[in-house]
């Protein structure tokens, strides 16, 4: 059996972060069985429907690198064909024309909550004929749900063996009076005509399930295998959402977050293998399974995820790390993007990851190598320069035109015998109005090789603008 799984977002909204996590575990199961992730858009309801939320959708799934096997799939323009089921049921006995006043609809929900019921639907309407309509009401289509006095069970790989009554199953609406399916059947009549094996969501949907499963029996047509994911929680243990940070994962793409670091992240937030954290997409693919799901829901954690970023951006080639930075630059003032100042990054590129959670990050720490004098100055680096002893950037400027080879240990030396000559020894008196006005910050990636990266006559340049 080709094991074929489904990704079928609906482009009501963003694409927020427990969509992508939806996203991942279908991929990786998928890709670990060698079978087919399908890519269905659930955009029937035309209310809310909006195109840009599709494109940030699709932009989501590329961003995480998440590829998907055939076109994106409409689940709208396959209307006729769930109206064709619909009518089928009909056919069958399985399902049947239901019509009811707004005041029959109102006795029988107060008389449901009265008996402290959850649906309010009366089987008696399964014996009316829609002829005897009135001709100011329109029949729906309901499916015949189990009669009182047993119980289905799904068994679902993650939650276990959840079963409900009966009488917690109503007879609900496939077909609205206008003609149109409702996501209940259009759902499952799109699964089994795509082949999906394995329905892998979020426990939100389990409920669904039990009503889905009614089409599925009444069709008989195959269930798929279930696995239904718990929720990701706020750090606070609140349902996560836009107040906790990012809101979709877009935002977390311009907060300067990895890919890679992402689909680790999002991994192991539920999914566990031993005491590994650090697991490449590789390994995820040759060892994810549904077995180590846990029932429990995760708490998203900042750190973690800035942690694994830090952990990736080391990793990162770094030719494709200055290119995943390169939008990031634009934010920040006076950088200018040419090859000089682009070879620098690169010479310096082993500390800058260092230093660097985030592209963000990895932008502003080298942000220095892309300027020009007269570097602009932050506040503490003024204040440094303001108490700086003008001899030693006197002689700093004198001894670096002369200094006769320009490398990290040669500036260092030179550094140190001006510090004993006029600093009492104290190196900091010299390399801190350097690195002022050399980086215009108070801290940076070591000076003395970044000294060398930048070259002598930049060197001097700014040594000279301060």
């Amino acid at each position: 059996m080709t094991i074929i799984t489904r990704f079928p977002p609906s482009p009501t909204g963003l694409m927020h972060i427990g969509t992508a996590r939806t996203a991942l575990y279908n991929w990786l199961f998928a890709r670990r069985h060698g079978g087919k992730m399908l890519f269905r858009i659930e955009d029937t309801d035309r209310a809310r429907y909006d195109t840009a939320h599709v494109d940030a959708i699709i932009n989501g799934m590329k961003w995480l690198e998440l590829d998907w096997d055939g076109p994106v799939v409409s689940q709208f323009e396959q209307r006729n064909r769930h109206a064709d089921v619909a009518h089928e049921l009909l056919k069958r006995g399985e399902a049947y024309y239901c019509y009811c006043s707004p005041d029959e609809l109102e006795e029988m929900r107060q008389k449901a909550m009265a008996e402290g019921r959850p649906t309010f639907y009366d089987r008696r309407w399964r014996h009316r004929s829609a002829a005897d309509a009135p001709k100011d009401i329109k029949p729906v289509i309901r499916i015949k749900a189990p009669l009182p006095g047993g119980t289905m069970t799904v068994a679902d790989k993650v939650q276990g063996d959840v079963s409900v009554a009966h009488e917690q199953l109503d007879d609900f609406i496939i077909l609205r009076s206008d003609g149109t399916p409702t996501y209940m059947l259009s759902v499952v009549v799109d699964d089994h005509d795509m082949g999906v094996t394995h329905v892998i969501r979020g426990d939100d949907h389990l409920n669904n399930t039990f009503r889905q499963n009614i089409i599925y029996n009444a069709m008989g047509w195959t269930q798929p295998v279930y696995a239904h994911l718990p929720l990701i929680l706020g750090p606070d243990g609140a349902k996560m959402s836009k107040r906790h940070g990012a809101a979709s994962v877009e935002e977390y793409a311009k907060m300067g977050y990895l890919p890679e670091a992402m689909r680790n992240y999002l991994l192991r937030l539920g999914w566990s293998h031993g005491d590994d954290e650090i697991i490449s997409t590789e390994q995820a693919i040759a060892w994810f399974n549904l077995e180590h799901i846990g029932q429990s829901a995760a708490r998203f954690d900042f750190a973690k995820l800035e942690n694994l970023n830090a952990h990736y951006i080391k990793q990162c080639d770094p030719q494709r790390l200055i290119n995943l930075t390169r939008p990031f630059y634009a934010n920040v003032p006076h950088v200018t993007l040419n090859d000089e100042g682009l070879a620098r990054v690169r010479q310096g590129i082993d500390e800058l990851k260092s230093r660097s959670k985030t592209l963000i990050e990895f932008a502003f720490e080298s942000a220095f190598y892309l300027k020009s004098a007269p570097i602009d100055l932050d506040a503490k680096a003024q204040e440094i320069l303001q108490k700086a002893d003008p001899a030693i950037l006197k002689r700093l400027q004198d001894d670096l035109t002369t200094l006769p080879e320009f490398t990290a240990a040669s500036i260092e030396d030179i550094c140190k015998k001006i510090a004993q000559d006029l600093a009492d020894g104290k190196l900091g008196m010299v390399a801190m109005p350097m690195r002022a006005a050399l980086t215009g910050r108070a801290a940076s990636p070591s000076i003395f090789p970044a000294a060398a990266i930048l070259g002598r006559e930049e060197v001097l340049r700014r040594l000279r603008k301060t």
